[in-house]
């Protein structure tokens, strides 16, 4: 029985020894890399211008060199011969265009004018006159004077100096500073000429340095000028205006 079992268990044994399985290839490969980096590591270390000699070599083996075809041009267009027609442009197609309408324009109706009555109304439009003051016809006066009963308009026809005069040396008397203060100087004055021919309203239109000399001067020309009156269009005597100057020389 011992016996038995020591055989089984040497039987045991020897077959473990026996079925112990084989090392894998991969296993193998990786090992042995590892042991490769090992020893470019301390090559590294050690001896560094080896190692990057080997790494230029080995980059240089592997380098492809991939040469790109040269890109083709197209073809220069020729240049235009200046001299040449241009190309024929686009035939114009006339578009149709529409007139819009005028507006019509409405015009408003005209009134008639009332027709003439043959009624007896005095206030007819028809009448030669009524009894209004608007009818036409003459009144009682001549209408061409300034009043109703006038004779006639105003002066065409001036009134004129006839006669009389002023002495400035003698008429005047002598102011202060002598008649060199007076001499060169001017009044003018305003008269109504009436139908007699004599002066009369005298006032001072323009006056002088001296106003006692411009007194004189209206009553020397109501007392001695003589004047022809003037004349309206009928050749009437009418009463009118007249300015007259007096200088001192």
């Amino acid at each position: 029985m011992a016996d038995r079992q020591g055989a089984q268990q040497a039987r045991g044994r020897g077959g473990f020894a026996s079925a112990r399985r084989r090392p894998r290839l991969g296993t193998l490969a990786l090992v042995a890399l590892l042991h490769v980096l090992a020893v470019y590591g301390l090559a590294k270390a050690f001896a560094p211008d080896f190692t990057g000699s080997v790494e230029r070599e080995v980059m240089e083996a592997i380098t492809v060199t991939v040469t790109t075809p040269p890109e083709e041009l197209p073809d220069p267009e020729p240049e235009p011969d200046p001299g040449a027609a241009g190309e024929e442009g686009r035939e114009a197609t006339p578009r149709e265009v529409t007139a819009p309408e005028p507006p019509v324009r409405v015009q408003p109706p005209v009134p008639v004018p009332q027709a003439s009555s043959t009624g007896t109304a005095a206030s007819s439009g028809a009448r030669e006159r009524g009894e209004g003051t608007g009818a036409g016809g003459t009144g009682t006066g001549t209408g061409s004077g300034q009043g109703g009963g006038g004779a006639g308009g105003g002066a065409v026809n001036k009134p004129v100096h006839v006669s009389g005069g002023i002495d400035d040396a003698r008429d005047y008397p002598v102011p202060e500073g002598g008649r060199a203060a007076r001499r060169g100087t001017e009044v003018i004055v305003r008269v109504i000429v009436g139908t007699d021919g004599r002066a009369s309203n005298c006032t001072v239109y323009r006056p002088s340095p001296d106003p006692e000399a411009d007194r004189i001067t209206c009553r020397l020309v109501t007392e001695r000028l003589r004047f022809r009156p003037a004349t309206d269009a009928a050749g009437n005597p009418v009463p009118a205006p007249f300015y007259w100057r007096q200088r001192w020389f």
